[in-house]
């Protein structure tokens, strides 16, 4: 009964990452009075029989523990920590880090090109346990690694920030395109509906110039032809005066 309670209470750790067992660290008073001394107690005296080695040097650890902090969750009141394994890796575990790691690699679907965050956080953590296997031979080696680990994160984390920002600013050169395009639109339609009032104007004063025009030349002729009486009329006077006179003249001599 104490293994089937243990065993629920440790969380299942999708990592590639190797961790040692569970250990309980606390319990909180309101929980263990409702839980009892039999429960709590002999699941805890498993976990801990199978905590960190002692032999692991402290220094070595301490590396460990900077590099990959241990985890920590509650679960009924009881405080558990969880912390990276010290344990030296073999070169069977290095052969089954890749296996599980094309296994993963699979079973999550992730993209073999292009952008994944799938097949990112799995390298990530296929790159954690490769650190945490240099470290524990050489701490130094597995420090440098760490500043190695850090660059390339603060580099995606760059260059997502920019890719992010560029997105953002073709957005809004998008949208402000969209914007300008309606706006000349409104323009064009305004546009064409002045022209269509200045060439009903147009038309309105081109009609009144043809009447004027018309008008004009009716009476430009009406002139002339009364010009043209009134010549005519003034020559036939003219005439007949002339005979009146040549008829006068004529007995005198």
């Amino acid at each position: 009964m104490a293994t089937a309670t243990s065993e629920r209470m440790i969380p299942s750790m999708d990592t590639l990452v190797k961790y040692d067992n569970p250990v309980a660290v606390t319990t909180r008073p309101e929980k263990a009075k409702e839980q009892g001394p039999s429960k709590a107690g002999p699941s805890a005296c498993k976990l801990q029989s199978t905590a960190v080695s002692p032999d692991v040097r402290k220094e070595t650890m301490e590396v460990l523990n900077a590099i990959l902090p241990s985890q920590e969750w509650e679960d009924e009141g009881q405080i558990w920590k969880q912390q990276v394994s010290s344990t030296p890796a073999t070169r069977i575990d290095v052969i089954n880090l890749q296996e599980q790691l094309d296994m993963k690699l699979q079973a999550r679907q992730a993209r073999e090109t292009g952008i994944c965050p799938v097949r990112r956080e799995l390298y990530t953590q296929c790159f954690d346990e490769i650190i945490r296997q240099v470290t524990i031979n050489c701490a130094e080696r597995g420090s440098l690694l760490l500043r190695v680990r850090d660059e390339i994160q603060m580099t995606m984390t760059a260059y997502q920030t920019l890719y992010q920002s560029s997105i953002a600013f073709g957005m809004r050169k998008a949208l402000q395109a969209e914007q300008g395009k309606e706006d000349l639109i409104n323009t064009a339609e305004e546009l064409k509906l002045q022209k269509a009032e200045l060439e009903k104007t147009v038309a309105e004063l081109r009609q009144r110039f043809d009447q004027t025009e018309r008008r004009a030349t009716e009476l430009r002729e009406a002139e002339e032809k009364k010009y043209t009486e009134e010549i005519q009329f003034l020559k036939k006077t003219n005439q007949q005066l002339k005979t009146q006179l040549e008829g006068i003249i004529a007995p005198k001599k």
